[in-house]
């Protein structure tokens, strides 16, 4: 496996080493000693997610206040577009983004650290999207920036307005949303 560091250095992208032959393919999806010594990021690991969405949904762009999230995320269907904003208010990259294609074809993973606001939109139809987090899920806190903020501007690949869930729509812009201020 190797790390490749992103514009915003504290986001990875993580491409496992896959061996195949006519019969398919075997990869290590996660090891946690090598995560740690490839990326030196002890996170532990508390919850596992599993998404099934159609083509053209978006989810995003979530965070919790409290309880922050890591996210170590893949796709094993399908594709999606998987974007993490800064939103830590004293970063040099504050309100800054990095987006990755994530397939099942590339067999990427994206480290999304606690700090940042996560979303994807998917590609293609029956896309199922992984994800690790290293704390639990907490409605409470549960956050939501708008997912086409103008001061973000995020470049979606997309050219029809994208199908969001009641929750989405009530984003707020990045100006009004609450951050990390540490």
């Amino acid at each position: 496996m190797q790390a490749v560091q992103m514009a915003i250095p504290e986001v990875l992208i993580l491409e496992p080493k896959v061996f195949g032959d006519e019969r398919g393919f075997f990869f290590e999806s996660f090891n946690q000693q090598t995560f740690q010594n490839l990326t030196g990021i002890k996170a532990h690991f508390v919850q596992d997610n599993h998404s099934k969405s159609a083509a053209n949904v978006l989810r995003g762009l979530h965070y919790q206040i409290e309880q922050a999230q890591g996210k170590l995320v893949r796709v094993t269907a399908g594709e999606v577009f998987d974007v993490a904003v800064d939103i830590r208010r004293q970063s040099a990259t504050f309100g800054q983004w990095v987006g990755v294609h994530l397939s099942a074809e590339n067999k990427r993973q994206l480290w999304v650290p606690p700090g940042f606001a996560h979303g994807f939109v998917v590609l293609k139809d029956n896309t199922e999207f992984l994800y690790k987090t290293t704390d639990y899920y907490a409605p409470q806190h549960e956050r939501c920036i708008r997912w086409d903020d103008p001061t973000i501007n995020v470049e979606w690949p997309i050219t029809q307005a994208p199908i969001l869930s009641g929750k989405d729509q009530l984003g707020v812009a990045l100006s009004q949303a609450e951050v990390f201020e540490d």
